[in-house]
């Protein structure tokens, strides 16, 4: 299976594409709020954002995934993605925020579900740490 990590202080991102969502939960850690896990094994593709408040964003903040186009999303994934991978390779400018690059591949289908979710977690970013990519 296709995987590349990337690390943002408490969230671990995995990301190549998927369609379909399950969620995990740590019982040992109280604190912990149920990862967001998009992934479909025919594909090979999987996503998972473990970043605290992401999931109560997800359903309480942000918009709904009917409120843009497939193509919307897209576009603004393909932007912000190469936005992501230019500050990841310069650290000593954007620091450690940006530990990996995405792999994203924009000739890639993957999907009303996954674009939504790759795009709501950049405005995630923007809502809980006030960073514009």
């Amino acid at each position: 299976m296709k995987h590349l990590s990337l690390f943002l202080a408490t969230t671990l991102l995995i990301f190549s594409c998927g369609t379909s969502k399950k969620a995990s939960k740590n019982s040992s850690d109280k604190n912990l709020e149920e990862a967001v896990i998009i992934e479909n094994d025919s594909l090979e593709y999987q996503i998972i954002i473990t970043d605290i408040g992401f999931s109560t964003y997800l359903h309480s903040i942000a918009k709904p995934m009917s409120f843009h186009s497939k193509e919307y999303y897209q576009n603004k994934n393909i932007f912000y993605v190469a936005e992501w991978n230019n500050r990841a390779s310069n650290p000593l400018r954007y620091g450690d925020f940006y530990e990996s690059r995405i792999d994203y591949n924009s000739h890639i289908d993957y999907g009303l579900e996954v674009n939504y979710k790759l795009y709501s977690y950049f405005q995630f970013i923007k809502y809980k740490h006030g960073i514009r990519l």
